[in-house]
């Protein structure tokens, strides 16, 4: 029976720890206007986390992920929403988030910033 339960043990310890490498931290930082990463190129069908701070805006902000020419909320992708808006000197993260291969544009329509090219391939 032990040894069951070691097994068992290794085997969850390695799906928890694959999940843990399974996600990539993508850092963003956030100034007046702009963000200081100005182009993402990410792999398809990887998964990521998009990890904003504010640095320097004086209000909240937040960040989108939308395809390429379809900005409006409605083509939005959820899961790379930041928890909470933050405010200067806060960060956040998105949920985590799997593109397909394609163009992209992200952004934060609260500071403005421009739409940045993010490229998944």
């Amino acid at each position: 029976m032990k040894k069951v339960l070691f097994i068992f043990a290794l085997v969850v310890g390695g799906l928890f720890n694959q999940s843990l490498q399974a996600q990539e931290v993508v850092k963003l930082d956030q100034t007046t206007g702009e963000f200081t990463q100005q182009e993402l190129n990410l792999k398809a069908g990887e998964t990521y986390v998009f990890e904003v701070t504010n640095s320097g805006v004086d209000h909240e902000v937040g960040f989108v992920i939308a395809p390429k020419g379809k900005t409006d909320q409605e083509h939005h992708i959820p899961e790379a929403y930041l928890s909470k808006t933050i405010t200067d000197g806060e960060t956040a993260a998105s949920q985590e988030v799997t593109l397909e291969e394609g163009e992209y544009v992200y952004f934060c329509p609260m500071n403005p910033t421009p739409q940045y090219t993010l490229t998944v391939k």
